[in-house]
């Protein structure tokens, strides 16, 4: 990375409510990487625990965004998606990948759509398929168990063991230009392990975190972003993904107990613990 190094980050703005966007950017920022925005909607909350709430879809916005950065020639070393409104814009992003991405960028997918066995509301196997061709672009995806079997068309259970979740990986390298980092897998230790696979090198790795028992929404954003942050200064899969779990696990620790704080987790408190993780990993 240099100091010119510019990443732009394709997800939803939740104006209340950690996540997508407003987890990106000042997280990406804290590694001192210039980032980019491309709204894929603007919902007044995120859809978790939430009624009543607004979207602007703003899928046809993408094509004359997409045409004045080319008139500026405004480019882009990596390129990281989350959270897509529709399946429309799915075609949109790879256009943008093609015409906006540097020639070496990276781009990294985290096919956010599903969790805990369920589809996101408004998404289905349809955007699925949709979302596998997209991740075939990707230098890194980020899926969870759940978006990884409906990527694959397999069945999701609560937990798997550790040869299925090597299994699936595996069988995620179909649909990746390198990396697959699959999240999710649950030891006896009680510790939250991922699993890093470079298809290049033919390797596969488990990297562990402490697990907290606190579910909140956000908080695979928080581990994306902090995954791509990392990755853009240099850190290895493995060092970067461990990195990134224990920036969640510490936004987590913050957040338990807090009644009134259900919406997200509270990275913003331990944001400056990046630069210690960084040394440490």
């Amino acid at each position: 990375m240099n100091e010119n190094t510019k990443i732009l980050t394709i997800q939803d703005i939740s104006c209340f409510g950690q996540c997508s966007i407003t987890v990106a950017l000042p997280v990406i920022s804290a590694f001192g990487i210039e980032t980019a925005i491309l709204p894929s909607a603007v919902l007044s909350t995120h859809t978790s625990g939430f009624t009543g709430y607004t979207v602007r879809d703003l899928t046809e916005d993408l094509p004359a965004i997409q045409k004045h950065w080319e008139s500026e020639g405004i480019e882009f070393d990596a390129i990281y998606t989350g959270f897509i409104a529709s399946i429309e814009q799915l075609d949109y992003i790879k256009d943008i990948i093609d015409s906006r991405l540097k020639s070496e960028g990276l781009v990294f997918v985290d096919p956010a759509m599903a969790d805990h066995g369920e589809f996101y509301n408004g998404f289905d196997q349809e955007f699925a398929d949709k979302m596998g061709e997209l991740c075939k672009l990707g230098d890194y995806i980020l899926p969870n168990t759940t978006e990884a079997c409906y990527i694959l068309h397999k069945p999701w259970k609560e937990n798997f063991s550790k040869e299925e979740m090597l299994d699936m990986a595996k069988e995620l390298s179909e649909f990746t230009r390198r990396y697959v980092i699959l999240k999710g897998y649950e030891n006896e230790d009680n510790e939250l392990g991922m699993i890093i696979l470079d298809k290049k090198e033919s390797t596969i790795e488990i990297v562990y975190n402490d697990k907290i028992d606190y579910v909140s929404h956000g908080t695979g954003d928080v581990f994306a972003s902090a995954f791509v942050g990392s990755t853009m200064v240099g850190k290895a899969p493995t060092s970067a993904a461990k990195i990134a779990g224990e920036f969640t696990k510490k936004s987590i620790e913050k957040t338990v107990g807090d009644e009134t704080h259900k919406y997200g987790v509270k990275f913003e408190q331990v944001i400056l613990d990046l630069n210690e993780l960084l040394e440490s990993y």
